[in-house]
């Protein structure tokens, strides 16, 4: 987690013992020039049925660092595609296995590569972290992430929380609702019964849910936090102050913006459809049975389209103020800390704008949108390094030695680029 910051202008801070130098961040790409390399992409990963993907990735990562500057020098992704081509595989792999035994009926199968994937999931997601930094240069010098395989597990243990709650939850069920008896006998013309849901089962199901939410925080909360910890550039390490309280208040703030927006959208709708149900129900009522399908799934589709209309801004929100809770709260040991002005409402705002231009524009203004939200965060950060970036670069390599080119090839298998 480095990000990117400019040269120009530095503000300068004298303290007792050294100058402490601020760097705005500065992003210099464009939608423009990212459109070009998003319509390359999009076009070849169609040709090949997805397989040119990690080469992609590798574009647009390669696009967006050596466009992202820190204190005047441009970040380099070096990743080799042939291990972004071989993690893309095997992790396709997996998944087509798991597919294919739902759809063949093998449940056992299907569980056990579900658990499978439990298991595997904090040695992916380490495994994709190491690879990201040890791909990612500030001149010259690599970032390492160094957490052992059992700080990796220990911090994953809501993912095994989850598995064990939904199993709970699915022999629980099984306990708590009657038999459903089949071939029971009903009166002409009645409507047939369906066996009544205990309300136990809706308390266990709702109880699950609950814990699974606090579970996902949690697991948010230990990754990232491991991730800055066990981030190093050079002999320095990063540095991490939030603590899991935070996490949980930024989520609760958003599920209380989602329900404000869900109110709002739900009274402009309902005040938008007064006028014409009756209409509407006229005519329902001389469509035939093709008609009344189609109209269903027309409902459908709208009801989908509303609901990630409602989301919307309440996840920006929530990535806002993540952003402003970590980019305010993390540095790399004493050397540099780091401050964030990114508003929420104005990126709430831009998130918005980015989704109805995308929707008018049929997807052709995603890498617009991507480009601009990305130079939104980006330029909001500033960081604040002690003494001259040219020294603290000198100090950097001496530190690094021969670790920081070994560090990544020695500390696990680099499956997910």
């Amino acid at each position: 987690m480095f990000t990117a910051l400019t040269d120009s202008a530095p503000r300068e801070r004298r303290t007792a013992r050294t100058a402490i130098v601020a760097h705005p961040v500065e992003f210099t790409g464009s939608g423009r020039e990212y459109f070009r390399v998003w319509i390359v992409n999009l076009l070849l990963s169609i040709v090949t049925l997805g397989l040119y993907t990690p080469w992609a990735r590798r574009r647009t990562a390669q696009y967006f660092y050596s466009h992202t500057h820190v204190a005047g020098s441009p970040l380099e992704f070096v990743a080799e595609t042939r291990r972004m081509v071989f993690g893309f595989l095997a992790f396709a792999g997996l998944y087509l296995a798991y597919q294919m035994a739902l759809e063949t009926g093998q449940q056992l199968a299907a569980g056990l590569l579900f658990f499978g994937f439990a298991v595997l999931a904090p040695f992916l997601w380490a495994s994709a972290m190491r690879f990201r930094l040890g791909a990612t240069r500030w001149r010259g010098i690599r970032l390492a992430f160094t957490a052992s395989w059992k700080e990796v597990y220990i911090a994953s243990w809501p993912v095994f929380a989850i598995a064990a709650i939904w199993t709970a939850v699915f022999f629980g069920a099984a306990a708590l609702s009657p038999d459903m008896p089949t071939g029971i006998a009903q009166e002409p013309g009645s409507v047939p019964k369906l066996p009544a849901l205990e309300a136990p089962t809706f308390a266990l199901a709702g109880l699950a849910v609950l814990l699974t939410l606090l579970c996902v925080i949690r697991l948010e909360y230990n990754y990232r936090r491991l991730l800055v910890a066990r981030a190093r550039i050079g002999g320095q390490v990063g540095r991490w102050k939030p603590v899991y309280a935070d996490f949980v208040k930024v989520w609760l703030a958003t599920v209380g913006f989602f329900l404000l927006c869900f109110f709002a959208v739900g009274l402009l709708v309902a005040a938008l459809m007064g006028g014409g149900y009756a209409l509407l129900q006229g005519a329902m009522g001389q469509m035939g049975v093709g008609g009344m399908v189609m109209m269903a799934l027309l409902a459908m589709l709208a009801a989908l389209l509303l609901m990630l209309l409602v989301s919307l801004p309440a996840r920006a929100y929530r990535e806002a103020r993540l952003f402003q809770l970590v980019w305010n709260n993390v540095g790399f040991s004493h050397i540099a800390r780091s401050k964030t002005s990114l508003r929420t409402a104005a990126f709430v705002g831009l998130r918005v704008k980015n989704m109805l231009l995308t929707v008018l524009t049929l997807g052709f203004y995603r890498p617009f949108a991507v480009a601009s939200e990305y130079a939104a965060k980006v330029g909001s950060v500033t960081l604040h390094i002690k003494g001259g970036t040219d020294q603290l670069a000198g100090e950097l390599v001496k530190q690094q030695g021969a670790f920081g080119d070994a560090a990544a090839d020695m500390m696990g298998l680099d499956l997910i680029g």
